[in-house]
């Protein structure tokens, strides 16, 4: 079993609610799943611990939206989506620890930033064409491999398709559910997926499944707009901590 303080165990815990909360409803409040473990472990085996958390949690919003998913806008992602995961483990071993926390870092603020500076897309609804969807897809698969955090590349490309709320929310659930799927075969070939690791996912889970009831019910309760802000700004906060911290220890090495 990984040895954790009370703070690690705290940490991990908030962690694991905010990838059940996501995939209740709350989407966004993944992001912050991956840059909270990473303070009192590496990047590469927080994101380790959390992938069977997401993949329990992905199988009830699976049951729920799968049918409303929008194949075509899938069949443009998922082959780039693979190509960035692909990526993402032929250079995990040559890249330090440090580095990955610098790479965890920028990507939490580069999707904090974009989410508090970003205008809502107008003019008509963009077609989904191959080029941009093998594109953006490529980038969601590398963010998601390095972080679990693809949601702000996969948004960029979807949002402006304009698609109905109940299609929107099943595509983005069936993509991300077999991205992380596709995720086991190099985590497990990185040993990511050590019975240490599993140990910590396993008592993880349950507190995973909780929030995503919660999630559930939070949806139709809360001022969303206030707690994404709060959730940005957060983000934004442990990402530049990450880059410190990333930074710092690439300059002493």
């Amino acid at each position: 079993m990984i040895e954790l303080t009370a703070t690690g165990w705290a940490l991990a815990v908030i962690a694991a609610i905010a990838v059940g909360l996501a995939k209740g409803g709350l989407s966004m409040v993944a992001v912050l799943s991956v840059p909270l473990l990473s303070l009192v472990m590496s990047p590469v085996q927080a994101a380790g611990v959390l992938l069977p958390v997401y993949i329990v949690s992905d199988i009830g919003g699976l049951i729920a939206y799968w049918r409303h998913a929008n194949w075509r806008v899938l069949a443009r992602m998922w082959p780039g989506a693979i190509a960035g995961i692909v990526f993402g483990w032929l250079t995990a071993s040559i890249v330090p620890v440090a580095g990955v926390e610098l790479i965890v870092g920028l990507i939490g603020l580069t999707f904090a930033l974009t989410a508090l500076l970003r205008r809502p897309p107008d003019g008509p609804p963009r077609p989904a064409r191959w080029g941009a969807g093998s594109f953006w897809g490529g980038i969601a698969g590398y963010t998601s491999f390095v972080s679990h955090s693809g949601a702000a590349p996969y948004q960029v490309y979807v949002q402006p398709l304009r698609l109905e709320p109940l299609i929107y929310a099943g595509t983005t659930t069936v993509f991300f559910a077999v991205v992380n799927a596709v995720k086991l075969i190099p985590y497990a070939a990185l040993g990511q997926l050590s019975p240490a690791n599993l140990g910590v996912a396993a008592i993880l889970t349950p507190v995973a499944l909780f929030a995503v009831w919660l999630g559930v019910r939070l949806v139709k309760m809360m001022p969303q707009r206030a707690f994404y802000l709060f959730i940005t700004w957060a983000l934004l906060l442990v990402s530049i901590r990450l880059i410190w911290q990333g930074g710092a220890g690439l300059l002493a090495g």
